[in-house]
């Protein structure tokens, strides 16, 4: 009785998976790097909204440092933190009735005159100011010596030529000075255009210490290292799909064996 042979041969794993794609480990770091990118990522944004607020100038006074239509960020800081040197953010009834953006050059027990050598004067001492308009003097016309009262600054734009600044209220009754809780911020950035951090007006260096750049490229850097971890560990799973799917053409291009 002749009978038939019969050989059975295990179901190759060729058709389409139903299971998660990659492996376990790696699920588990891309779901860490997408959770962790996302903290990164909107805490960065959440601390640069409590630290900074943007302002657009509408003028050229400091120009060439900001120009007119130029987006800054600016850090909320108490008055009593600005230095000199410092562009700031205030806003004082008798100048004007919005946000001005001006340069601190002298602080509360300074005295500043203008000119000596074309050279603005703290203290007697002439002030390198780089961030003029090259070639242009520390001031148009001369002022006598202010003494800046405690408590006060006395505010220069960086364009002199055409800025409403102290030298512009020197008859008032505070001799052009403005308080330092008028200050509501303190410029680290121009954004719009990017032209970067503003530079460190080192001429002021003789005279004190300045003051220290705000967290804006700590929370530049934790906004891109988020972006990237979010962006890398969302890449996993199509890049696992993708290395699976070529492997497995690669393993049912083999001839099946039989026993």
């Amino acid at each position: 009785m002749g009978g038939e042979s019969m050989t059975h041969t295990a179901p190759r794993s060729g058709g389409p998976s139903t299971g998660p794609v990659g492996s376990r480990t790696g699920q588990r770091l891309s779901g860490l790097a997408v959770a962790l990118g996302l903290v990164l990522f909107l805490g960065g944004f959440a601390w640069g909204a409590v630290v900074y607020r943007p302002y657009t100038v509408p003028t050229s006074s400091m120009t060439p440092t900001i120009d007119a239509g130029d987006r800054i960020l600016a850090q909320r800081v108490d008055g009593g933190e600005v230095r000199r040197g410092d562009v700031v953010v205030f806003k004082d009834a008798t100048w004007a009735n919005a946000p001005m953006v001006k340069r601190v050059v002298a602080i509360g027990g300074d005295t500043v005159s203008c000119c000596q050598d074309g050279k603005l004067e703290v203290n007697g001492k002439e002030i390198d100011e780089t961030y003029l308009p090259q070639g242009t003097p520390a001031e148009m016309s001369n002022f006598p010596t202010v003494t800046v009262p405690k408590g006060r600054l006395f505010l220069l734009g960086d364009e002199r030529g055409n800025s409403v600044d102290s030298t512009a209220h020197l008859t008032d009754a505070a001799s052009g000075t403005v308080a330092r809780s008028a200050v509501d911020a303190r410029v680290d950035s121009v954004v719009w255009p990017m032209k970067g951090m503003l530079e460190r007006p080192t001429g002021f260096e003789p005279l004190g210490a300045l003051s220290s750049p705000g967290p804006l490229r700590t929370i530049t850097l934790l906004v891109i290292a988020g972006a990237v971890l979010v962006l890398g560990g969302g890449a996993y799973g199509p890049v696992a799909k993708r290395t699976g799917a070529a492997r497995a053409r690669r393993e049912s291009g083999e001839p099946a064996g039989v026993g």
